[in-house]
């Protein structure tokens, strides 16, 4: 009798902790306590995101004016392979994206290391270096601007005033140098954000490796190059991705600092699909559909490629 009386208490706390671990397991919740989390998200999703992606592919088969349709079939995109300001802008925007990424991550790597080797006024100079993240593209596009101004910008100035005078040039202006120049503005902008994750990387690794590096005389070049960098290279990759997709679909900076201009030289398939479709007066959202739709899978195709190039097949362990 006392045993039974024993285990009924026992029997009550198995059957509460069965239920809560029920109600904690996300796996186990019945249908519409999931509708009711999920439901606002996958709504909000559906309707700013899936479909207006699913309307630009299906737009794409259309010449539309107005609220009138004309189904076209695949003209659109025949018409896309003959056109040189598409090509232009494919150009300059898949340079921005492999080559600008380097100078971003290496940028925020050098700067990581220099406040994880101590410079001196690290304190001051991590928030001064991460300040620019914070900025809008429209502050950082006038701020650059009024830089690069030929006649009185910061930049001639300086060079004028240490004797380079020859080197002042219109920044902007000249189609040779515009598209670098927006590739530095970008890479300035972004620098304190990499800045920060390879700074937590290089803290997050094990101070044995360093420590036995260290013992073995491994001076800093030798360090970076075999301990730090390849234990590095997954935040790398990944930083290289993100900017990646971040420059295939930049559109904010070119648009306010050159609108894509001069002579098509900082076009990009963004702004061109802007200009095409609410610029130009064309009164055709098919063809500019057409752009997108294509564009959307080169990038899916190349950030796939990408992963599959650089990712690394052994797993570092340590």
């Amino acid at each position: 009798m006392t045993d039974a009386l024993a285990l009924k208490p026992a029997s009550r706390n198995e059957g509460a902790k069965a239920s809560s671990s029920t109600l904690a397991d996300p796996r186990r919740a019945s249908r519409l306590v999931l509708a009711v989390f999920l439901g606002p998200g996958l709504l909000i999703y559906g309707g700013l995101t899936a479909y207006p992606a699913v309307r630009t592919i299906y737009d794409s088969f259309f010449h539309i004016e107005g609220m009138e349709a004309t189904f076209v079939g695949l003209a659109n995109y025949a018409e896309l392979m003959g056109d040189e300001t598409f090509w232009v802008a494919v150009r300059n925007t898949f340079i921005w994206s492999f080559v600008a990424p380097f100078l971003d991550v290496a940028t925020g790597l050098l700067l990581a290391l220099a406040l994880y080797a101590g410079v001196p006024f690290a304190r001051f100079l991590r928030v001064a270096w991460f300040t620019p993240v914070l900025l809008s593209y429209v502050v950082v596009a006038i701020l650059w601007m009024w830089i690069y101004n030929y006649d009185w910008g910061v930049l001639n100035a300086l060079l004028r005033a240490v004797g380079l005078e020859s080197l002042a040039s219109s920044w902007l202006g000249d189609p040779k140098l515009a598209l670098a120049s927006l590739i530095v503005t970008h890479a300035w902008k972004w620098a304190g954000f990499n800045m920060v994750v390879c700074l937590a990387a290089i803290h997050s690794l094990p101070r044995e490796v360093l420590e036995a590096s260290e013992l073995d005389n491994c001076g800093w070049g030798a360090k970076l190059r075999y301990v730090i960098i390849p234990m590095l290279r997954p935040t790398l990759l990944s930083l290289y991705i993100l900017a990646f997709i971040g420059k295939m679909k930049i559109f904010d900076l070119v648009w306010i600092m050159t609108q894509g201009g001069p002579l098509w030289a900082t076009e990009t398939v963004s702004t061109y699909v802007y200009k095409r479709a609410f610029n130009w007066n064309t009164f055709d959202l098919g063809y500019p559909s057409a752009i997108a739709t294509v564009w959307f899978l080169v990038v899916c195709a190349s950030v796939l490629i990408l992963n599959r190039v650089l990712g690394s097949k052994e797993r570092l362990e340590y």
